[in-house]
């Protein structure tokens, strides 16, 4: 049995059954549209983000039917966010298959992710789930706010660490957090587990994406080398960052330099990449990620031993352990 699998296993027969009504909850009478929901469908991810939500239900003792709602929520809204996301950034693959954009067009793809932001928000107004709604709406605001100053900071090379936080928070901790914080409110947690279990799933999207960080400076297993592609995006990652704020000027200059240079996977950023690991960027960088998986580690000691408490451990020790 994978790793996943064993995580999934108290929730495996909701995960069925969610498959299912997520289905049903993108269904269109638009055939072209029902063509590309399909296509969405047959290459989804690992679904984590309804992972987090079916096991934080569980963990409260209570998956019903508010629980998938809140994980089609998120699914949906979330998807949409992808589908936009490929356009903005001109991305054609996602998770190693042709992005929607690539094979149908900005303007379709732009309709289809606003065809699945509607759908999210009538599934909430439908079945009443307000509550939900607004975290779940909350968490799509920050993700934006988050793309957006994160795109302001690029432009001027200028991001501090706290800036960085901010950022990360609000692109990718904040929507683990609405995943952990929707399951504790539809299994009928109270306003204390709610804020707890929120706490819980930002902590761990923190280090989810500081992981991703770190990835960029591991060799590639076709060219053994980092790829890179985030100082190629002018991305100030943590590694990065603190790097910058650890150098002298002269360094400091020629990091810019390298950065602000459009030579793709040039022999300039392999040395910025071992200059980064050779000053302590990358050992820094682990030492945060640890840091907040072991916030969100302390956070779940607070209740009761169960099948879902012991997959929520082993869930946030597989983010941190992943290699992909």
């Amino acid at each position: 049995m994978s790793a996943l699998n064993r995580i999934k296993a108290p929730i495996a027969d909701e995960m069925i059954q969610f498959e299912k009504y997520f289905k049903k909850s993108m269904r269109s009478k638009v055939p072209l549209l029902d063509i590309i929901t399909n296509y969405i469908i047959r290459r989804k991810g690992k679904q984590m983000r309804p992972i987090f939500v079916f096991l934080t239900a569980k963990l409260l003792g209570n998956i019903n039917p508010s629980t998938h709602n809140a994980a089609a929520l998120i699914e949906l809204l979330h998807t949409a966010t992808l589908v936009h996301d490929d356009v903005v950034d001109e991305s054609y693959l996602r998770r190693g298959f042709f992005s929607i954009n690539a094979l149908w067009k900005n303007k379709i793809s732009v309709l289809v992710g606003d065809y699945l932001l509607s759908k999210g928000l009538l599934l909430a107004v439908e079945h009443e789930e307000f509550q939900l709604l607004k975290i779940v709406s909350d968490a799509v605001k920050e993700m934006a706010e988050g793309e957006l100053l994160q795109m302001e900071k690029a432009r001027r090379l200028n991001t501090s660490e706290s800036v960085y936080f901010d950022i990360i928070r609000k692109k990718t901790a904040t929507l683990l957090a609405a995943c952990t914080a929707a399951g504790a409110k539809s299994a009928g947690g109270t306003d204390e587990q709610v804020e707890l279990l929120k706490q819980f799933g930002e902590n761990i999207g923190i280090a989810f994406q500081i992981k991703d960080d770190l990835f960029d400076f591991q060799a590639n297993n076709s060219t053994g080398k980092p790829s890179g592609n985030d100082i190629q995006e002018k991305k100030m990652t943590l590694p990065l960052i603190y790097t910058l704020n650890h150098s002298n000027a002269a360094d400091a200059r020629k990091i810019k330099r390298t950065i602000n240079r459009k030579l793709g996977n040039s022999e300039s950023i392999s040395e910025l990449m071992n200059f980064v690991n050779s000053n302590g960027g990358i050992e820094y960088a682990t030492e945060k990620m640890m840091f907040y998986k072991n916030k969100s580690l302390e956070i779940l000691e607070q209740f009761e031993d169960s099948e879902a408490k012991q997959s929520l451990i082993e869930l946030v020790n597989y983010t941190i352990d992943r290699n992909k």
